[in-house]
């Protein structure tokens, strides 16, 4: 076969056999034989690329070669084609649109860096930034985050003392999301660190800042609600790019050293508690039954002297009345009262009047003494 088809890596051949390789198992002849492939194997592309490589860094190949020559035994290389170069500059391009195109999933953004510096926020869908100038970074904005504080999990985090000089183990949940991904990345070193420590600290304010039985009953909504407000304003004010979604409190007991006196303590406490009800009870109703009796006998004696003022007014007013009638008629008068007077005095009285006439001179007249036995005996009874 002909030396002059050097295939897509060789040079045209000729008697100097610059383009032809030595033959392979001895053979003679300057080109493959007829029933080989047009395309190189692999082992001869991977060392041909090497030598091209060696060539453009300003080496030297195998033999002596000139400038565009080839490199091998005792002949020259392969030189560089427009084909190989228009690849190459493709190959390129594709690497650069492969670097420079990215996907941002709905639930994420992404924050462009030109030079290292905020150049962009990229939205969800297909975003383009053209590297090596502009870079990325995808930052997850809607995934709920959850830092949880106290119940043991971090030595003596949790506990906490409150104003009252008692010392509770509080045990939370801290739920946040990121709400502007290039304050995230440029403010913020470690997001997680940042918000327990925020956390604790808020916690650690409000809990000294209240007593121990509300924050064992009835105040932990109010609590949680009260340290998310203030944890959101602490990450404000670091420009941090996250936002606090709520505050879970989990648990709020004594320390576990303490938790069965301090047990007793409550149960001894309720019990105060319930006698102290009761006594109020009796006192209360007591009062109440004191002061209705007061207030009757008040109402009573008011009652009282206006029955006595109005009869001293009503007997001056008949007094008057009489005194002015006596005046007129005095004989009549005197003679009308002293008759009044005989009626109400001897009116209840049980009396009998004989008349003198009806018996005798020596008292014995028609009427008969009667001693009324059984009536006396009776009145014993």
């Amino acid at each position: 076969m002909a030396g002059n088809s050097g295939g897509p890596w060789g040079g045209g051949g000729g008697s100097n056999g610059g383009g032809s390789r030595p033959p392979s198992g001895g053979g003679g002849g300057g080109g493959r034989r007829p029933e080989d492939s047009q395309i190189p194997e692999i082992d001869e592309l991977m060392k041909k690329g090497q030598e091209r490589l060696r060539v453009l860094m300003g080496g030297k190949g195998g033999g002596s070669g000139r400038p565009g020559g080839g490199m091998g035994g005792g002949g020259q290389g392969p030189g560089f084609g427009k084909g190989t170069v228009a690849l190459g500059v493709l190959a390129l391009v594709v690497l650069w649109g492969f670097g420079s195109f990215y996907t941002v999933k709905p639930e994420e953004q992404s924050v462009e860096l030109l030079l290292g510096k905020e150049y962009g926020i990229g939205d969800p869908g297909l975003n383009f930034a053209p590297w090596p100038f502009v870079t990325y970074e995808v930052v997850n904005v809607t995934s709920e985050r959850t830092e949880n504080i106290g119940g043991g999990r971090a030595g003596n985090d949790g506990l906490m003392l409150t104003t009252d000089a008692n010392i509770v183990d509080i045990e939370f949940q801290v739920v946040w999301n990121i709400n502007n991904p290039a304050n995230l990345l440029f403010n913020i070193r470690d997001p997680e660190l940042t918000v327990q420590a925020a956390s604790e600290s808020v916690m650690r304010e409000i809990i000294a800042a209240s007593n121990l039985a509300p924050i064992l009953n009835r105040d932990r909504g109010l609590i949680a609600d009260q340290a998310r407000e203030q944890i959101q304003a602490t990450m404000d004010e670091y420009d941090s790019g996250i936002s606090i979604v709520r505050v879970n409190l989990e648990g709020a007991d004594p320390p576990r050293e303490v938790i069965d006196a301090f047990r007793e303590v409550q149960a001894a406490e309720q019990e105060r508690d319930r006698l102290e009800r009761q006594a109020d009870a009796y006192a209360n109703r007591v009062v109440a039954e004191a002061r209705g009796q007061a207030a009757q006998t008040v109402q009573v004696a008011e009652g009282y002297r206006a029955q006595v003022v109005n009869d001293a007014l009503g007997e001056a007013s008949r007094f008057s009345a009489v005194r002015e009638e006596y005046a007129k008629a005095p004989e009549v008068t005197r003679r009308r009262m002293y008759l009044e007077t005989m009626e109400n005095v001897l009116g209840s009285v049980d009396k009998m009047i004989l008349d003198e006439s009806l018996s005798g001179s020596g008292g014995s007249g028609g009427v008969v003494p009667y001693l009324p036995l059984n009536e006396l005996r009776r009145g014993e009874n």
